[in-house]
């Protein structure tokens, strides 16, 4: 199979969709003249025109707004924050209209827009911010976090045809990675859960960029004779509840690991949610989280290495939760 490029499987996804329903619009800062950051939108407004591609002023809450407006009126808006420290300027108009249209009405309106926004893991205290959590508290929001090439192309075509408001988070720093993608199109159901890799002793749930230091420190355990099942929840409204479940009733004990910052992060309501299931006798020790103590990313990258959790991070967790070293985590 060949391989793409994450920001390139993204503007597949974009072009193969946009073809095919005129519906489609997509705008946002710089998806047009500039093609995106990384490219993801590079050539869309070439082939599908200025009326469906273009650019907006730097007013993320009117670019929501107008998405919202555009999709109540029966389009299906795609719109480009960029940055997620940009995001927060838009909390209205996402929070409090694109979320709650269809409830307040009964569910005779519903909101297809995709929000798309770049999260980032260093040298950057604003845009460094991952704030997946602040949507998944929010009845009415879908949250996407798509972890690779493959997954990235199939999420968004399901996102653009979802009937409800999707945020759909990318990061900054997998827009060049590559991985296998199929040239059809094709979807990826949200609420299903990818087993990136099989094990025994533990299993990691991790998402986006994450996950390329939990494979890391897979790959060093298995030198240590630990064994780690890996799993990618790919959307986390809604979540795959149940294939977290499966695995640990296999391994026993759960590691959960994410750039956000740890308090309030999504790993406690995962940690949480276990906790409070009769899933719960399958643990053979306690859950353990992994994630940002709860500092801003520094501008510094030497600095950022404190911050930013890190394969090492994962390996003392499992450890921890294996019984065979403690650690303040």
């Amino acid at each position: 199979m060949r391989e793409l490029e994450y920001a390139k499987a993204i503007r597949e996804a974009l072009y193969q969709e946009m073809e095919i329903d005129d519906q489609i619009i997509c705008f946002g800062e710089d998806v047009a003249l500039y093609g995106g950051l990384w490219g993801s939108t590079k050539g869309l407004q070439k082939k599908f025109g200025s009326a469906r591609v273009f650019d907006t002023p730097i007013s993320e809450a009117g670019i929501v707004g107008m998405g919202v407006g555009a999709a109540l009126m029966g389009m299906k808006p795609v719109v480009e924050l960029q940055f997620t420290g940009l995001i927060t300027v838009a909390m209205d108009p996402i929070v409090n209209t694109a979320a709650k249209a269809r409830y307040i009405n009964n569910g005779s309106m519903n909101v297809p827009i995709v929000i798309r926004s770049i999260t980032m893991s260093a040298n950057n205290v604003y845009m460094g911010q991952s704030l997946e959590a602040w949507f998944a508290h929010v009845p009415g929001l879908k949250v996407v976090v798509p972890s690779n090439s493959h997954d990235v192309k199939g999420l968004m075509t399901t996102a653009i045809n979802d009937p409800d408001p999707v945020v759909f988070f990318e990061h900054e720093g997998l827009y060049k990675s590559v991985g296998e993608v199929p040239e059809e199109r094709y979807e990826i159901p949200f609420g299903k859960a990818a087993i990136l890799k099989e094990g025994s002793d533990v299993t990691i749930v991790a998402w986006s960029k994450m996950l390329e230091e939990v494979e890391i420190a897979a790959t060093r355990l298995e030198s240590e004779n630990i064994s780690v099942e890996i799993i990618d929840p790919r959307t986390l409204v809604p979540l795959d509840f149940d294939a977290i479940v499966k695995s640990v009733e296999k391994t026993g004990r759960l590691v959960i690991a994410h750039e956000a910052v740890k308090v309030g992060g999504f790993g406690g309501e995962i940690a949480a949610r276990f906790s409070e299931s009769e899933a719960s006798k399958f643990l053979k020790s306690s859950i353990v989280r992994v994630g940002n103590k709860g500092a801003p990313v520094p501008y510094s990258s030497d600095l950022s290495k404190y911050v930013v959790p890190s394969a090492k991070d994962v390996e003392l967790a499992v450890k921890t939760t294996m019984g065979v070293t403690k650690g303040d985590l």
